[in-house]
């Protein structure tokens, strides 16, 4: 059992390469804005988003012979 202020064995000290690799392809601006909503907010704007996919599945049906 760790003791407070005494370092974990398993744990590297500095950033986790992987995390690191992921970090490159994320758009963190986008993540920022997003927290910066309420959570009612971001129900909001999900459901619109859901409509949205919604209201593109139904054209693409329509399209079909």
């Amino acid at each position: 059992m760790n003791t407070p202020g005494t370092p974990n064995p398993g744990l590297s000290e500095g950033p986790d390469p992987v995390t690191e690799a992921y970090k490159r392809d994320v758009d963190r601006t986008l993540l920022r804005e997003n927290l910066r909503k309420s959570p009612e907010e971001r129900v909001l704007a999900l459901m619109s988003l859901q409509r949205l996919a919604d209201e593109a599945r139904r054209a693409g049906r329509a399209l079909r012979p």
